[in-house]
């Protein structure tokens, strides 16, 4: 299959690389699953709230990038270990929290170890498998992210934090248990050989694939400048843009309206489930007919109409609808984004990890600034109406990004 190792192990190696994406997501939203709770303890204003909980996209705008090459270049064996060490570290000291400057400062930490695990495992499918058979090794790390922002919401909130006594209780033994797996991965890397198979992977290219100032410049101009990647940098900010915006605020904006923090987390977790079915279903669709970039610009319009229908409605069944669309259109955007760039012609295997490094870079500014922009906005209006319609807005962008995409590769 790969001429590197057999695909029984290659999966059961893609499935235990996932985990590391699992205990990321369920760390990374404890902070909007217990939002209101810390807004209360902490004093925090809506714009500190919206900044806390869009740090960590804001980690990836400076550092994405770089964070990319050397993934491509170390391999994603101890790239992903390293991560997943400094975001359990980071969330043990984030539940020692006493502010707002402290909240933020270990919360971009988890933003640094994060980096490691959005481009190691792209990087990690591409070295295993194949250009043609990365689809479904690639939904199964999303799934596993899915599962861990659910979790957050489903379980982390309304059961393992009471039991264990509460937010800061909660933060401290995910963080431990981060940590633990960190260690196992990286035995597990080393008995697999994962970055020799790395290295073995770029063949003839990896002798010049070294963070030499030349093979950096070289990789960092074809890069930035391949015009349909430039496209899906835009399709990924539009992406973030809403995914994050929706996922930060939803479990608070669903208690303003009256729901308890229990059901709130359960209904952000349909969202998630509905991302689920989106990140398995849509992928498969576009790749049996061949249309991944028509595909983009549908997903664009079903989260348009999702987020629309959630500022439309109140409660009862129309939210609830809304909600499942958005997290289906959501869904779709998130493999889409990773899938396009392998299969750009000068970009491939070698160069995955910096591309998606680079759609992160500038597609996180959006993730930044949708939970940023609806928390402002709320203190400014009084409402979470306008922020909800910048997020709709996202998905109108998409789908012209996506028409844009499209018509270039036809003409090429």
């Amino acid at each position: 299959m790969t001429g590197r190792m057999d695909r029984r192990r290659a999966y059961g190696t893609v499935v235990v690389g996932t985990l590391g994406y699992t205990c990321l997501m369920f760390i990374w939203f404890s902070l909007p699953a217990y939002l209101s709770t810390i807004i209360d303890e902490l004093g925090l204003s809506g714009t500190q709230a919206g900044i806390a909980a869009g740090a960590v996209p804001l980690t990836y705008i400076p550092i994405a990038l770089a964070s990319g090459m050397v993934v491509d270049r170390v391999g994603p064996g101890r790239s992903l270990a390293a991560g997943v060490l400094i975001y359990g570290v980071a969330q043990i000291g984030r539940s020692f929290a006493v502010g707002f400057p402290s909240l933020l400062g270990t919360t971009l930490l988890i933003g640094v170890g994060a980096t490691a695990i959005t481009f190691g495992l792209p990087k990690l499918v591409s070295v295993l498998f194949p250009p043609d058979e990365t689809g479904f090794p690639s939904s199964i790390y999303l799934v596993g992210a899915s599962a861990g922002t659910a979790s957050a919401f489903a379980v982390g909130r309304p059961v393992l934090g009471p039991l264990l006594g509460g937010w800061r209780a909660l933060f401290f033994w995910s963080g431990v248990v981060a940590f633990g797996y960190g260690l196992l991965w990286f035995v597990v890397a080393r008995r697999l050989r994962i970055d020799p198979r790395n290295r073995a992977a770029n063949g003839a290219e990896a002798a010049d694939s070294s963070l030499t100032l030349a093979a950096v410049q070289r990789d960092l101009e074809l890069v930035l400048t391949h015009r349909e990647l430039q496209l899906v940098v835009v399709v990924g900010t539009m992406y973030l843009l809403i995914a994050h915006g929706i996922q930060g605020w939803l479990p608070t904006l669903l208690e303003a309206r009256g729901y308890s923090a229990d059901r709130a987390g359960r209904t952000t977790s349909l969202l998630v489930a509905a991302n689920v079915v989106g990140v398995l279903a849509v992928p498969a669709v576009a790749d049996r007919f061949g249309a991944r970039r028509t595909a983009l610009m549908v997903c664009g319009v079903v989260a348009t109409v999702g987020v629309s229908g959630i500022l439309a409605s109140d409660v009862g069944l129309l939210l609830v609808g809304s909600v499942l669309v958005t997290g289906f259109g959501v869904g779709g955007l998130s493999p889409l984004v990773r899938a396009i760039p392998p299969d750009l012609e000068g970009i491939g295997a070698r160069l995955t990890g910096t591309a998606v490094g680079f759609i992160f870079a500038v597609g996180e500014i959006g993730g930044f600034l949708g939970p940023v922009l609806v928390g402002t906005l709320r203190d400014v209006t009084g409402s979470y109406g306008s922020g909800l319609l910048v997020l709709a807005s996202g998905g109108v962008v998409v789908t012209v990004a996506g028409g844009a995409l499209r018509y270039l590769s036809d003409g090429a």
